[in-house]
């Protein structure tokens, strides 16, 4: 069965949705799609508690379970329903991939007096003084009152912070004692430190214990894999360490989002971390962002130019926006709505590449028509990329599956189904277009396609050779 993502969270959820229950809710609906593994967020208790979207990491041993940071739930439920979700999709055979926090922690339960060299945040070579600071490095629990794990986090475990107490002023302050990783991205000369008490991925303590957690985690949580949170801010030989561990007595499905639109980039971090996991396509993702904007002034034969769906296609993962990429996010770059419907027949109904629907697109009805019809799809594809403003591709099947995209005026295209479909009926699937193609003795069709649309045509009524 061919792989498809949805992720089932966006930034801006209402915590009193309770998004636990919803999964349950909602999994015949994504059996019904063909969904075949759900991507959840962060499940672990973050800095803010039950408002917190779970990328401001506190403590990962507590799913909803401890009364700490004025909450006992998470934003998204307890730990028992979280447990539910995990038991309700697998059930139906839908896999679970869970969300992994690992670069950095917030929330701190006390501070700790450091030596730092203060830097420029965005030219990370250049110290600008030497100051005695109180960092808010200190993690110990006590609600949780060691349970599932007696480790406790300290300014040994951590390369710099974002904030000195003692004068209560932000900046970047690296700890003198430690060093930035330098197998990491170069982005503002070295990009180990994102946010948070940076952890250090080069001390022994952080590896053990990140180890133990995994093993942990997997216990408790028996999902089939992860998605794994600011990559490039992990020092690269990490992952592959950490990923072995853990397959040793289990197949897991790995995601990474290292964050970069240069595929040569997402290129190298495949081949620095050993083929392990593969990628979300951001580069991808951000041609898409572009040709949202430009509308026709964009060559929709580019639109896979320079991505890892046309490099590596095994190892990529294709989406069209995340919850990073929502308005008021720190990659905001949202596919303009016009474009959005156009953007996920890209993803789902090409060979290439896994697709990953976002949840803010889960609930259109033709996006919903786009992920059933992809199980039309057969491995022969005939393409037309042969005109900058109108695009199209079609599949030799049996069912017929023929995509036509516009960017610009309605236009119309000449494309083949295969001979096998003469005389017979194709209708856009999606209701976009209401003319009917009658398929020659040839085997072709003269497609339609509106002004900025797309139409996705096979066989009328359903037939089936």
């Amino acid at each position: 069965m061919m792989k498809l993502i949805v992720q089932y969270f966006e930034w801006y959820l209402d915590k009193n949705d309770n998004l636990w229950k919803k999964v349950v809710e909602e999994t015949p609906l994504l059996k019904r799609l063909g969904v075949t593994d759900v991507w959840l967020p962060p499940a672990y208790k973050g800095k803010k508690g039950s408002d917190d979207s779970g990328y401001g990491v506190y403590d990962l041993y507590d799913l909803g379970e401890f009364d700490q940071k004025g909450s006992i739930r998470t934003k998204y439920g307890t730990r028992e329903e979280y447990l539910d979700a995990i038991s309700s999709l697998q059930a139906s055979g839908i896999n679970v991939l869970a969300d992994v926090v690992l670069n950095h922690k917030l929330g701190a339960d006390y501070t700790e007096a450091v030596l730092a060299d203060r830097y420029d945040e965005e030219e990370r070579s250049q110290v600008l003084e030497r100051v005695n600071i109180d960092a808010w490095t200190g993690f110990d629990f006590k609600k949780r009152n060691n349970k599932y794990s007696d480790f406790k986090w300290n300014k040994q475990h951590f390369t710099s912070v974002d904030y000195d107490q003692l004068n209560e002023q932000s900046g970047l302050y690296k700890f003198v004692d430690k060093e930035w990783s330098n197998n990491i991205d170069e982005e503002l000369e070295n990009y180990d430190y994102l946010m948070g008490a940076d952890v250090d991925f080069n001390d022994d303590e952080v590896i053990n214990e990140y180890l133990n957690w995994g093993k942990w985690y997997l216990e408790v949580a028996p999902v089939n894999g992860f998605r794994l949170d600011a990559i490039k801010h992990i020092d690269f030989d990490f992952f592959p360490l950490w990923l072995k561990a853990l397959r040793q007595n289990k197949e897991l499905f790995v995601v990474g989002e290292y964050w970069s639109s240069d595929v040569r980039a997402l290129e190298n971090y495949l081949m620095e971390s050993e083929y392990t996991m593969q990628l979300f396509d951001v580069a991808l993702h951000y041609n898409l962002y572009d040709a949202s904007l430009l509308k026709a002034d964009y060559d929709l034969r580019d639109i896979f130019k320079n991505t890892l769906v046309l490099n590596q296609p095994e190892y990529a993962v294709t989406f069209v926006d995340n919850h990073d990429t929502q308005t008021g996010q720190s990659l905001e770059s949202m596919v303009l709505p016009w474009f959005r419907e156009i953007a996920n027949a890209l993803i789902l109904l090409r060979n290439g590449g896994i697709p990953c629907v976002f949840y803010l697109d889960l609930y259109d009805d033709n996006i919903q028509k786009l992920m059933e019809l992809r199980s039309l799809k057969s491995k022969t594809v005939y393409d037309y990329f042969d005109d900058p403003e109108c695009i199209g591709f079609s599949y030799n099947c049996n069912q017929g599956l023929t995509v036509l995209i516009s960017n610009g005026e309605a236009r119309f295209k000449k494309m083949f189904v295969g001979r096998h479909h003469a005389q017979k009926v194709f209708i856009d699937q999606l209701g976009n277009c209401d003319e009917e193609v009658i398929i020659n003795e040839k085997g072709i069709g003269v497609f339609k396609v509106e002004a900025q649309s797309v139409s996705v045509y096979s066989l009328k009524g359903n037939e089936d050779d």
